[in-house]
């Protein structure tokens, strides 16, 4: 490759294809934009886009940019998309620069292509930097490239130490609408430290930091956090502080968290953090939920110690519930990740996690499929044993299976994190959620925007569930409604009183007392959502196999025809609802749920509300 000097018009490239886990937490490009704002003031021209959102072909891009050098950030999953867009530019006549957690891991592998001209290992801010003022890697630290055939690498570059002297993100350059969960508000992303001290073998991080955490001052952070807020004209926006180990720092996190407090923000914080961490700090938890950081995501991976001894998690089973513990207590929302397919898991221990899910008190997890990524110990140990038979890097992404395990087929695992999804969450998950949420925000959830999030859920849910697993998507749903029946939910809603919770006076005044069912059916397979309630009260929800005999109001869902829907079957819904309610009595109750339903929606979008 023959380079240029310099390099003037930079296009950087966020690739579609993001999938699985990450895919909630990575929706926006802060590595682009944080190298982007480290050459803005080298380079003529820098914009970034992001394939995953952009309206145009690459190609309109790469002609409406004219870019000299294109430079692509990837994950695993999104290997096969960058190799096309690499192609294109390359076609264009633009050098093709690569960096990421997956191309730092696989220099060799990447630079085999003949579209990939440069790969960025490690933090790509300065090394982008020299390299666009020079127009050649040739000494550029931290750059791997090829050269009269042959591959360099470049020694490594000293990972930046000094972490306030980076520019902040380019967030002008975003030319999309990021949202979060329920497609209203803004969301974004900042980071506080880079690296943890963690050593888990399954992570990327390892490779990228070698167990070296360094954090910025709370000071600058905050500056930050004050331009954000100035950039979404300080309309609400949810913030994930998207650091491996949120807290590696409790002294520098509290110093932030005053610092917040000061302030009247239109913000409501997440972060990534370590159960260890919060189980040890009650009163730094205490003063996160007070400064509006209430969303906390923590690794669980296992209720077993032999699977956190093998994974090297460094995080006793003794730190899980305490930590749970300390974060629901000031009203914020424990979330946790679990690890299913490890080489040793059993089916049985497996069903177990959700369970555990629950006894500790997360509010929210999410079950995903063990995925060796280059780079990482856990890669090398089943690359080794040859156990690894994935070859497509589109099925990397934490939902499907890609290794050879001692006890479980493919199919088993990835139905298994079916299963266990669909035992978590459940009605009084969601219930709980609102529970907690009540001790921080002293009001009830509206029904209506109870309802709403629970649609946005479902939706999100079935758009990737159909995605992921496509050729399997109906044995998938079937096995997520089997295991959706459970004897807690019952006993949940028995001891939580569910109107005190949500906000539903107006509907059980108008229903009265009734027993809802409503019957999902697919296949041979029924599951009944029964709700008792008075003129006052919802006595209990059930969600059982079958049907009950003794309901006031029946409603029906076939989702054989849901799962392909039709115009004919469109027309024929209403008929098909309540095909079990033909008698006077139980018209009656349906007509009164229809109009305590409707009168709640109605009042929901009034002036004035």
């Amino acid at each position: 490759m023959v380079f240029q000097l310099p390099f003037e018009r930079i296009l950087l490239v966020k690739p579609s294809g993001r999938k699985g886990l990450s895919f909630a937490f990575d929706l926006i490009p802060l590595g682009l934009e944080y190298i982007a704002a480290s050459i803005q003031d080298a380079v003529d021209q820098v914009s970034i886009v992001d394939m995953e959102l952009d309206q145009r072909s690459f190609q309109e891009c790469l002609d409406f940019y004219s870019p000299d050098l294109v430079g692509i950030s990837l994950s695993a999953t999104e290997h096969n998309q960058t190799l096309r867009l690499a192609k294109a530019a390359k076609n264009y006549g633009a050098t093709t620069v690569v960096g990421g957690y997956h191309p730092t891991s696989v220099p060799d592998l990447m630079l085999s292509y003949p579209q990939i001209d440069v790969v960025v290992r490690g933090e790509g801010e300065q090394t982008m930097r020299e390299l666009v003022e020079q127009g050649t890697p040739q000494g550029v630290l931290g750059a791997s490239y090829k050269q009269s055939g042959r591959i360099i690498h470049n020694k490594d570059r000293p990972r930046s130490e000094n972490l306030d002297s980076i520019p902040f993100p380019a967030r002008r350059l975003r030319q999309y609408p990021y949202k979060s969960a329920d497609r209203t508000t803004d969301c974004d992303v900042l980071m506080m430290s880079r690296g943890c001290h963690g050593l888990c073998s399954f992570c990327c991080e390892p490779s990228m930091s070698d167990g070296c955490s360094r954090c910025r001052s709370p000071e600058n952070v905050m500056k930050e956090i004050l331009e954000m807020a100035k950039f979404h004209a300080n309309k609400p926006v949810s913030v994930m502080f998207a650091d491996p180990n949120f807290i590696g720092n409790p002294r520098q996190v509290e110093r932030l968290c005053d610092l917040i407090m000061a302030h009247d923000l239109n913000i409501e914080f997440g972060a990534l953090v370590r159960a260890d961490m919060m189980a040890n700090n009650p009163r730094i938890v205490r003063k996160m939920c007070q400064a509006g950081i209430v969303k906390f995501e923590m690794g669980i991976e296992s209720p077993n110690a032999k699977d956190l001894a093998s994974t090297k998690k460094g995080v006793a089973t003794k730190f899980h519930k305490q930590a749970v513990k300390n974060i629901r207590e000031y009203g914020g929302r424990a979330g946790g990740t679990f690890v299913i397919g490890l080489p040793d898991q059993t089916e049985d221990e497996i069903k177990t996690f959700p369970v555990y899910a629950k006894e500790i008190g997360l509010t929210a997890t999410a079950f995903g499929i063990a995925t060796p990524f280059p780079g990482t110990e856990f890669y090398s140990e089943l690359d080794v044993q040859g156990l690894i038979f994935e070859t497509n890097w589109d099925n990397f992404d934490e939902m499907h299976s890609v290794f050879k395990t001692n006890h479980l087929t493919k199919e088993t695992i990835e139905e298994l994190a079916t299963y266990c999804m669909a035992k978590f969450w459940n009605l009084d998950t969601f219930i709980d959620h609102e529970f907690v949420s009540q001790k921080r925000t002293l009001r009830k959830k509206p029904i209506v925007d109870f309802v709403k999030e629970r649609s946005l859920n479902l939706g999100f849910m079935s758009n990737n569930g159909n995605e992921l697993q496509k050729d399997n998507f109906h044995q998938h749903v079937k096995t997520f409604l089997e295991a959706y029946v459970d004897p807690r939910v019952e006993s949940y809603t028995r001891s939580v009183e569910v109107h005190e919770v949500l906000e539903i006076s107006r509907v059980l005044r108008l229903l009265g007392p009734q027993k809802v069912q409503c019957t999902l059916n697919l296949d041979e397979t029924a599951v009944s959502f029964v709700f008792k309630t008075t003129g006052k009260s919802v006595e209990y929800i059930q969600v059982a196999h079958g049907r009950v005999d003794d309901s006031t109001i029946n409603l029906d869902v076939d989702l054989n025809w849901l799962l392909a829907p039709s115009t004919l079957n469109l027309l024929k819904t209403p008929a098909y609802l309540f095909q079990n309610n033909l008698s006077v009595k139980k018209l009656w109750s349906t007509f009164r749920l229809f109009v305590a339903v409707g009168s709640e929606f109605l009042v929901s979008v009034l002036p004035g509300k």
